[in-house]
């Protein structure tokens, strides 16, 4: 095991666990207000990624850090992938986790609202009776397995944040493997 391993899973570890606690903590937030009608499906889904997008900006920061840090100056893409994607993925459970927390303690009607959402979307947007009867059965099968699934439910939630941490990661690999980009 390399000197630069231990430091790298400290730094994982700690950024993982803010943009995790930073994304939970608006989760529990937002859903409240979803649930009044505040937010609803569309400006929801703006608030809850763009607080995905700023907690896991933190992988930016985090790889600079350990380039400038530890490795004097200077990342391989690989190097700066492993530790945005490791945050990603600690940030993504804990929300996923958060999320099983928050449904199964307030018997949350959320995957009903999501699916009315998109029926209103669909006859805002001139749907025929026939393409609405074939959602609902969609929806109905969707929803059975969404509510008596953990794993399913899971994985959607997870679906929700990778993409984003993914995004995020290959960009700021990207950009700070060049040493001359923002150096130390």
């Amino acid at each position: 095991m390399s000197q630069n391993q231990n430091p790298m899973k400290k730094l994982v570890l700690a950024y993982g666990f803010i943009a995790g606690v930073i994304v939970s903590v608006m989760l529990l937030v937002q859903q409240p207000l979803f649930e009044k009608g505040i937010l609803n499906m569309d400006n929801g889904v703006y608030v809850g990624f763009t607080t995905m997008i700023i907690a896991l900006s933190l992988i930016f920061f985090a790889i600079k850090s350990y380039r400038d840090q530890h490795l004097k100056g200077s990342i391989t893409f690989i190097t700066a992938f492993k530790i945005g994607i490791f945050i990603t993925l600690i940030a993504s459970v804990l929300y996923a986790l958060t999320w099983e927390g928050y449904y199964s303690l307030t018997d949350s009607d959320f995957m009903e609202q999501w699916q009315q959402g998109q029926l209103d979307n669909m006859i805002k947007n001139g749907a025929t009776e026939t393409e609405l009867a074939e959602m609902r059965k969609d929806q109905k099968t969707m929803g059975e397995l969404y509510k008596n699934n953990f794993f399913v439910r899971f994985g959607f939630t997870l679906t929700e944040i990778l993409p984003v941490g993914l995004m995020i990661t290959l960009i700021s690999a990207g950009i700070l493997r060049k040493n001359k980009i923002l150096p130390a």
